[in-house]
């Protein structure tokens, strides 16, 4: 006979079990893209968290997409070749040299998270935005200021990701992209997501960072914001509520919420199965931005 301990814990896992099928349901068949980079990427125990969370998704009926960073191998790499990184407003200024160690870099890095997927079971196929002409871009300007081999993304043709899902792959894709010259152009990783989210029309956007979420004060993790809508987070962004370096990824939020993604969350990706606890519970753990709160 069991001990009332271990029943208290089956019962409990039934009950999530329970609490989580709702949302299943909700999500079946839809696409959910998840930008992955931060610690989640370097620590070899959040890594595998996360990529048994993607593959769960993907046998429980949804049709997920990696799209992953890689900046803190890329800067090692560049340290390694006598360099030293250079970054202007968050971005990395990508000489021709720098731009060929980055895309050594996330191929490597794709390649890896290819492996573990396959280890949990999962078929996956690596990418970058080069295969399949899929991420066109143009050469980002910020401030009018050249910083090399820096996209920003035009467009995304869903072709090949499209024929992939269809055949029952997780597509992992790298954030390299072409110019209309058909050079490689480094993408940041939070645009490059946002570009496939919009042109999937995907269900969900979930950004893996290093914070909890969105805070009111960023110095107390207990003002966690747990949903925004694109209103509210305009005018947290212009009354300097929010700031700093979250200023361009709730900006790729609201972006991609306007041109059809309907949810997108901030999750803090040094949390082991952050993206279960997000979309299979009821109080979720980050912020999810909405396109209104009746949504």
């Amino acid at each position: 006979m069991l001990a009332n301990s271990e029943v208290d814990l089956i019962t409990q896992k039934a009950n999530t079990l329970i609490e989580a099928m709702p949302y299943i349901r909700r999500f079946n068949g839809k696409t959910i893209i998840v930008k992955y980079g931060g610690s989640a990427m370097v620590d070899e125990k959040l890594k595998a968290s996360v990529i048994r969370d993607v593959a769960l998704l993907k046998l429980v009926g949804m049709k997920p997409i990696i799209v992953h960073g890689g900046g803190k191998e890329i800067s090692r790499w560049v340290s390694l070749s006598g360099k030293e990184s250079e970054f202007y407003q968050g971005l990395r200024v990508t000489d021709k040299e720098t731009m060929g160690i980055a895309e050594m870099v996330l191929n490597k890095v794709n390649k890896e998270l290819v492996g573990l997927m396959q280890k949990m079971g999962v078929n996956a196929v690596g990418l970058c935005g080069k295969d399949g002409n899929m991420i066109r871009c143009s050469k980002k300007m910020p401030d009018g200021k050249d910083i090399g081999y820096v996209g920003e993304v035009e467009r995304v043709n869903t072709d090949l990701l499209e024929t992939l899902m269809e055949r029952d792959f997780i597509p992992v894709i790298a954030p390299i992209g072409l110019s209309d010259g058909y050079e490689p152009y480094n993408i940041n990783a939070d645009d490059a997501a946002c570009g496939v989210a919009k042109a999937m029309s995907a269900e969900k956007l979930a950004f893996l960072t290093d914070i909890e979420g969105i805070l009111m004060d960023p110095s107390d993790k207990k003002s966690l914001i747990s949903e925004l809508d694109v209103t509210t987070a305009k005018e947290y962004i212009e009354e300097g509520i929010v700031g700093g370096g979250m200023i361009p990824k709730l900006q790729n939020c609201i972006d991609a919420i306007e041109q059809g993604v309907s949810r997108v969350h901030i999750l803090d990706g040094r949390l082991e199965h952050c993206l279960l606890l997000e979309f299979f519970t009821q109080k979720g753990i980050g912020t999810v931005i909405l396109k209104d709160h009746s949504y």
